[in-house]
């Protein structure tokens, strides 16, 4: 069974308003005559449309052709002049008898008063539901009470049934009289009347179950038809609010900051997050609420740059996150600058400290040698170590193997502290024959103090010179390692000289480049100027760590100035050409409010005196070019060129270029093409040339063009003679 609250497609949109989708599969309406753009459906025949105001739906209609709008019930507003109009299309609106004054929202003069007949009216239709409520109570009461008195009607069957058998066995008799017939009729009559009772039970049960689903069906349409009516009812919101422009754009940035707007999303993906908050509506249109957008989504995205910088600037300087990365990465005392520089230019720890590379290549020096300090110090405290360890573990005795003495002593970090295992165990036969004569004496005890005194003295001299002969030989050693490194650090200061003088002119050109595209994204405006933009050029680091001087810095920027000053003077000569078609056009013949709010006006920050004289300018240029196309295209005519050198054959040429007794044998065929010669004139030449493009564009100064062909002819010389001729 169909409801009465089938869906129908809905209403047309007013004239104007087209719909299109979203780039989240949203549905918006756009008006092309006025540019505003809404997210709600616009309704038809509707005396205004409000921004942010909700409009109750159009009810269903069973017609197929949409019918006109008019008033369908007038209910006055106790104690005004005012009536509640409720539309056959289901809207509601409020009128003022005397003003003759319609409007969509509920005026604040008599908001109270609707309150109170909205309430009145509530209360009726809550009195008239527990009105049928209780009558649908006592249908389906009767309904019952039907039911089971129809059911009561079935024990009559069962008499008529048995009735029947005896009936059927009484046939059977053979003595059956008239009497049996007559209650064989009567038991008939009966069993008709059992199965219309029956039919009319079952009948009435089929009515009362489709009353009671009819009953159902009716309360789930009201619930739902009340559920609509409160979710469509319209937001009693004021026309207006008395806010400036500055105030609406503060509390619209107020929004997207309270709704954590992303400022690296545009303004469709944004839409949707805050578009539901009465703020929306408080700025005028959309483009003032694109421009408020915008400007939130610079702020924004500094305000979060500047945040990360501080974040940055508090856990470590850049010149320990530079002698940090130093101290992670550089190992040894033979890493090389330029791999290092390799691996890491990229990184802001290597590039964020120093001015340029030569501070923090000097820097790396001297970690360098801070580093071999602390390896050759670190290695001769395990020296010691080891002979401490030596002496405490009483293992090295005269005569001990190290291959026996090492095994006791492994598990000592001393023993692990000394890299090499061939420098400890020359460090194990240093001891034994520093230490040798206390194992020696040991074993004496019988000589005499004399024969122990004179020996120990013996063993302590040639101790001194065998430690004095291993010092001299370590200075030695050190001495001549000092100089190898000194040697090649003088080799590979030689050789980075020679790369960075052959890499010089890449580099400056690399530099170059790098400052030139840095130009290109910090300056979109021509009329910027070298004082203005440097603090922010200077919060760039590749103006930072820029290598080249002042004067280039300068000379790059005034031409990047100048190439975009020649772009934007390019689009406005484009447009100066699409609006003057002729050079004789004026001016004031321009639409000159147009072209002030064209971008390339724009950006050159022109006036209405600046846009003239950059008009004059063109036009003088343009002038000066078509005149150069007038001579080539006269130069190009063959026509005018033959008939032209024509002409000053003889003595009464232009300027007598050929004589009449230079004619020769040819003078009577020379004289009849002169002769031809007068008879095409300037009129015949003009004729030839009045269809190019190049002829027409002077139509506004025809004297003289015709000036400019005259002398053309005039400088013209006249014709060579012929080879053959004698």
């Amino acid at each position: 069974m169909a409801t009465p609250f089938s869906v129908l497609p809905p209403p047309p949109l007013p004239p104007g308003w087209t719909e299109h989708l979203g780039p989240n599969g949203q549905p918006y309406y756009y008006n092309a005559p006025t540019q505003q753009s809404t997210y709600i459906r616009p309704l038809p025949n509707f005396p205004a449309f409000q921004a942010g105001a909700v409009p109750p739906p159009p009810p269903p209609q069973p017609q197929t052709q949409q019918k006109k709008e008019k008033p369908l019930v007038k209910t006055p507003i106790p104690g005004t002049e005012w009536l509640r109009v409720k539309t056959t299309e289901g809207n509601i609106f409020y009128t003022h008898k005397g003003r003759k004054e319609s409007v969509w929202v509920v005026p604040e003069e008599i908001r109270d008063g609707v309150e109170a007949l909205e309430k009145r009216e509530d209360e009726e239709r809550r009195v008239r539901a527990k009105a049928e409520e209780e009558k649908r109570v006592e249908q389906a009461k009767e309904a019952k009470a039907a039911k089971r008195k129809a059911e009561e009607t079935m024990p009559v069957e069962e008499v008529v049934i048995s009735k029947k058998a005896k009936v059927e066995d009484e046939e059977e008799d053979s003595d059956e009289d008239d009497e049996d017939e007559d209650e064989s009729e009567e038991e008939e009559w009966q069993r008709e009347a059992a199965a219309q009772l029956a039919a009319e039970a079952e009948e009435e049960k089929k009515r009362q179950e489709e009353e009671l689903k009819r009953l159902e069906e009716e309360e789930k349409a009201r619930k739902a038809a009340e559920a609509e009516a409160l979710k469509n009812k319209p937001l009693n919101m004021p026309e207006r609010v008395d806010l400036s422009l500055d105030e609406a754009k503060a509390l619209f940035k107020t929004l997207l900051r309270e709704k954590d707007v992303n400022p690296l999303h545009p303004w469709d993906t944004s839409l949707p997050l805050f578009i539901s908050d009465p703020r929306y509506v408080l700025l005028p249109s959309v483009s003032a609420r694109k421009e408020a957008f915008d400007e939130y989504c610079r702020d924004r995205a500094r305000e979060l740059r500047q945040s990360q910088v501080k974040k940055d600037k508090h856990t470590l300087s850049p010149k320990e996150d530079y002698d940090k990365l130093l101290h992670d990465e550089v190992k040894s005392t033979r890493a090389s600058w330029t791999e290092f520089r390799r691996q890491w230019k990229k990184d802001r720890k290597f590039y964020g400290w120093g001015k340029d590379d030569r501070e923090r290549e000097k820097r790396f020096r001297d970690y360098l040698k801070e580093l071999g300090e602390k390896k050759r110090a670190a290695a001769q405290k395990a020296e010691v170590d080891f002979f401490a360890l030596l002496k405490e573990s009483g293992i090295a005795k005269a005569g001990a193997v190290w291959k026996d003495v090492k095994k006791g002593i492994t598990s000592d970090p001393r023993y692990d502290a000394v890299g090499s295992s061939s420098l400890r165990e020359e460090l194990f036969h240093t001891y034994l024959k520093a230490n040798g004569a206390v194992s020696t004496t040991a074993d004496e005890g019988t000589k005499s103090d004399v024969d122990q005194a004179v020996k120990s003295e013996s063993k302590a001299t040639e101790e001194e010179d065998e430690i004095e002969k291993d010092r001299r030989r370590k200075e030695r050693k050190e001495r001549a390692v000092k100089e190898r490194e000194e040697k090649i650090q003088a080799e590979r200061t030689k050789v980075n000289a020679d790369i960075d003088r052959s890499r010089s002119g890449l580099n400056k050109g690399e530099a170059e480049l790098e400052f030139r595209t840095m130009l290109t994204d910090a300056i979109r405006d021509p009329q910027v100027t070298w004082d203005s933009i440097l603090p922010q050029l200077k919060t760039d680091p590749r103006f930072t760590r820029s290598v080249l001087p002042l004067n280039q810095q300068l000379h790059i920027f005034h031409s990047h100035i100048t190439n975009l000053r020649s772009k934007h003077l390019t689009s406005l000569h484009a447009l100066f050409e699409s609006h003057a078609p002729s050079l004789a056009t004026p001016f004031t013949s321009l639409p000159v409010t147009t072209l002030l709010a064209s971008l390339p006006a724009t950006k050159l920050g022109y006036d209405i005196q600046g846009l003239e004289d950059e008009y004059e300018k063109w036009q003088r240029l343009r002038t000066q070019d078509a005149r150069r196309a007038f001579d080539e295209m006269l130069g190009e005519n063959a026509f005018v060129e033959f008939w032209g050198r024509l002409g000053k054959i003889g003595g009464k040429g232009v300027d007598e270029g050929i004589r009449a007794d230079d004619i020769g044998e040819d003078e009577e065929q020379l004289v009849d093409m002169k002769a031809l010669a007068k008879t095409v004139d300037l009129k015949e030449m003009i004729k030839v040339l009045k269809n190019d493009k190049r002829y027409l564009v002077f139509d506004h100064v025809p004297e003289q063009r015709e000036r400019w062909l005259r002398d053309y002819l005039s400088q013209l010389s006249a014709p060579k003679l012929s080879v053959h001729a004698p």
